[in-house]
C-alpha cells in the first residue's frame, strides 16, 4: 500500500516539518497535528513476498524501490510517499525521532563545519560543492542492558615518608572484592547495511527525550529504510559498546589503590528488552576534485561527521610552526641559563 498524504484545503502534497513538528502544505500553509491522523492501515500484516514496485497515487507513475525502503519521492511529480506494508507486523517501528534540522539548516550548518577545518584544502572549505543531501531515517534498534560484575584481586597502596636521614617506602596489601550491578538503557546499534556503522556511531548522541511514537506522517517528505538485521543479530555490537564503560566503573571503584592485580573478572550482560526505532540523518555527497565525500549529519541535533582531505601543505605549515616556537622557547631559556644554545 502506497501512503499519500493529500491536503483536504487544496489537495496538494503534505510533508513533514522539522521546523512545526506538524504536516504541512506548502502551497496554501495548512498545518495538521501528526496525532490527528489514524495510523489502522499499520495493522496490515507483513509479506516476505513484498513487491519492489509501487505505483504514486498522485500522479500514476510507477515506482521502483529496492526492497529495504520504506519512504522515498515520486521521481516524476516529487510527492512523498510511505509504502506502509514494509512498516507493518515485524517491521513496524516502535518510535521514532523527528527530524528538527531543516535542509536548509542543513546546508548552512554543513557549510560552517567544513570552514572550521584547521587542516583542510582552503577551495574545499570555501567551495559549494554540495552534489546532493538527503534527509533518511535510518533504522535502529535501542536495547536495554543489564550487567552483572564480579572481581576480586589485590590492590596496593603506597606510602613514603623520611625518618631522619633515610626515605622509606611503605606497600601495604588488600584484598579485593566488588559485586556490581549496572543497568544501561536505549543503547543504539544502526540495523541498515547501507550506513556506514563508524558515522552512525559519531553522530550520536540523540536527545531521547524527543522519542515519539510511531506515526507513518513523520516520514512524509523524507526517504526511509527497514532494518537488514534483527535485535538477535545485533546484540553483540551493542555489548560491545558498553564495554568501555563497564571498564570505566570498575577502574572507578578501585580508585584508591596505587594497582590492582585481578585474580577474577566476570561480567555477564544480558539484555532485558529491544526495541526499534527510526533517527533522523542528513547525508550529504560533496564533490572536490574528482572525488565524492560522504558525510552524515544528526538531523536533532546538527552534528556532522566525516572525512575530509587534508592540506599537505597547511600540515606541513602547522609542524613548521610548533617547530619554530619550540626552538625560539629552547633559545630563551638558553639564554636565561646563560647557556649557548644554538
Amino acid at each position: 500500500m502506497v501512503i499519500h498524504y493529500k491536503c483536504p484545503d487544496c489537495g496538494a502534497d503534505m510533508a513533514f516539518d522539522s521546523e512545526s513538528g506538524t504536516l504541512l502544505c506548502s502551497s496554501c500553509g495548512r498545518q495538521d497535528k501528526i496525532e490527528d491522523f489514524s495510523e489502522d492501515h499499520i495493522s496490515a500484516q507483513f509479506s516476505e513476498d513484498e513487491a519492489k514496485e509501487y505505483h504514486c497515487n498522485n500522479c500514476g507513475a510507477t515506482l521502483i524501490t529496492d526492497a529495504d525502503t520504506t519512504a522515498t519521492t515520486c521521481s516524476f511529480c516529487g510527492a512523498g510517499v510511505v509504502l506502509s506494508d514494509r512498516l507493518s507486523g515485524v517491521l513496524a517501528p516502535t518510535k521514532v525521532i523527528p527530524f528538527t534540522v531543516s535542509r536548509e539548516e542543513a546546508v548552512q550548518a554543513f557549510k560552517k563545519w567544513c570552514k572550521n577545518g584547521r587542516l583542510t584544502p582552503k577551495d574545499f572549505m570555501t567551495a559549494d560543492r554540495i552534489k546532493s543531501i538527503t534527509g533518511m531515517y535510518v533504522p535502529f534498534w535501542f536495547y536495554d542492558l543489564n550487567s552483572k560484575v564480579e572481581i576480586s584481586g589485590i590492590g596496593t597502596k603506597v606510602r613514603k615518608y623520611t625518618r631522619g636521614d633515610y626515605i622509606y617506602t611503605e606497600t601495604k596489601y588488600y584484598d579485593v572484592y566488588r559485586n556490581i550491578n549496572l543497568d544501561y538503557v536505549k543503547v543504539p546499534v544502526d540495523a541498515s547495511e547501507k550506513m556506514n556503522d563508524e558515522l552512525m556511531d559519531k553522530i550520536e548522541p540523540y536527545n531521547y527525550d524527543q522519542l515519539n511514537n510511531f506515526k507513518t506522517a513523520y516520514l512524509a517528505g523524507y526517504i526511509a529504510e527497514k532494518y537488514n538485521y534483527d535485535s538477535n543479530q545485533l546484540l553483540p555490537r551493542a555489548k560491545a559498546k558498553i564495554d568501555r564503560y563497564i571498564e570505566s566503573f570498575i577502574k572507578g571503584t578501585v580508585s584508591e589503590y596505587v594497582t590492582v592485580n585481578y585474580k577474577q573478572k566476570d561480567i555477564r550482560t544480558n539484555q532485558r528488552r529491544s526495541y526499534y526505532v527510526l533517527l533522523p540523518v542528513w547525508m550529504v555527497s560533496y564533490d572536490f576534485k574528482r572525488s565524492e565525500y560522504i558525510f552524515a549529519m544528526n538531523g536533532q541535533t546538527g552534528k556532522v561527521v566525516g572525512k575530509v582531505p587534508i592540506s599537505y601543505g597547511k600540515v606541513a605549515a602547522w609542524f613548521g610552526g610548533i617547530a619554530g616556537t619550540t626552538f625560539l622557547t629552547l633559545k630563551i631559556v638558553s639564554l636565561l641559563l646563560g647557556g649557548g644554545f644554538w
